[in-house]
């Protein structure tokens, strides 16, 4: 997978004139058409291990509507990589928008009910589904691991080319993402930078851990981060009428979908955070578009947002 430099862009708002506040928008939404954002940067480095070595396929991890899922199983049809998504949720899922991508590009779903879903970071588990389904490569719900790291970490290296900056804003769902901006930032010979997570599930403290379990011994020492807990909406997946309200109208001042699982929650976090007068006057803000948009078709498809107010989404075969 080539490494395309995603462009970075200004986006105004009367907010941001009120505060007198510069931000930005790394566009990693527009790196591919379908393994977009922070799926083909946690991929990059997954998929080169996996050409390169005698394993006969790639199993991983995701809900039925899952972004990593839908992006992973067309990066293995383009890398002709047999593919297997251990899915939480019944059979009935199979069809769903998300699902039914997945199985058109060669993915085989393996599902699993809620209680063995959790099962996932366990050992024997784990040595089951090794069983079953021998010489295949393991990728973790969300692809966060330490070559996931290592792409993402390339987006501090392509914003210090691109900009200076003082803050980077990313939604925070399995805690890869930041870890790999927390590694990145670390390791810059530049100045370094306010990293701030936006949580975009419920009780997520525990995902501070979970990050630092990602770091090396280096960035654990970096500070700049924070993870905000308290912007989730209600939860995973979860959001008001009022959420969509405001999120539709920054999409269109902008110019930009952001959709409401992640990157949207970001939007609105910062939206609340600059109300709470939480960033100094001048401040360079770069928000991370981490892509996820074809969460739009599972979430239209249940009802949940209008297909009047989002773009249509087709992939290719």
């Amino acid at each position: 997978m080539p490494n395309p430099l995603s462009k970075l862009e200004k986006i105004n708002h009367p907010l941001f004139d009120k505060y007198q506040l510069d931000v930005r928008v790394k566009r990693d939404d527009l790196i591919d058409n379908t393994i977009s954002g922070n799926k083909w940067r946690k991929l990059k480095y997954n998929l080169k291990q996996l050409k390169g070595s005698h394993y006969q396929g790639a199993i991983t991890f995701g809900g039925s509507y899952s972004n990593h899922i839908h992006a992973f199983a067309y990066a293995c049809k383009q890398h002709n990589i047999p593919c297997i998504g251990v899915i939480r949720g019944e059979a009935r899922y199979a069809n769903n928008f998300t699902l039914s991508w997945a199985r058109q590009w060669g993915m085989q779903c393996h599902f699993v009910d809620r209680k063995t879903y959790r099962r996932r970071f366990e050992t024997d588990f784990l040595a089951e589904l090794a069983e079953l389904y021998p010489g295949y490569f393991f990728i973790p719900e969300g692809g966060s691991n330490s070559l996931a790291i290592t792409g993402v970490a390339e987006i501090i290296t392509e914003l210090n080319q691109q900009t200076e900056f003082d803050t980077l804003l990313t939604p925070v769902g399995s805690g890869g993402t930041i870890a790999g901006l927390i590694s990145g930032d670390s390791v810059a010979q530049c100045k370094h930078h306010k990293i701030l997570g936006v949580a975009v599930l419920k009780q997520a403290e525990y995902l501070i851990e979970e990050i630092k379990c990602l770091l090396t011994p280096k960035a654990l020492k970096h500070n700049n981060w924070r993870l905000l807990t308290d912007y989730h909406r209600g939860g995973y997946a979860k959001f008001s009428t009022q959420d969509i309200v405001r999120l539709r109208e920054f999409n269109q001042i902008t110019g930009i979908t952001f959709e409401p699982v992640y990157s949207g929650k970001m939007v609105l976090a910062l939206l609340d955070l600059i109300e709470q007068k939480y960033f100094s006057q001048g401040e360079r803000i770069i928000l991370l578009h981490t892509g996820g948009l074809q969460g739009l078709g599972g979430m239209i498809e249940q009802g949940k947002l209008s297909a009047d107010d989002w773009p249509a989404l087709t992939y290719a075969d």
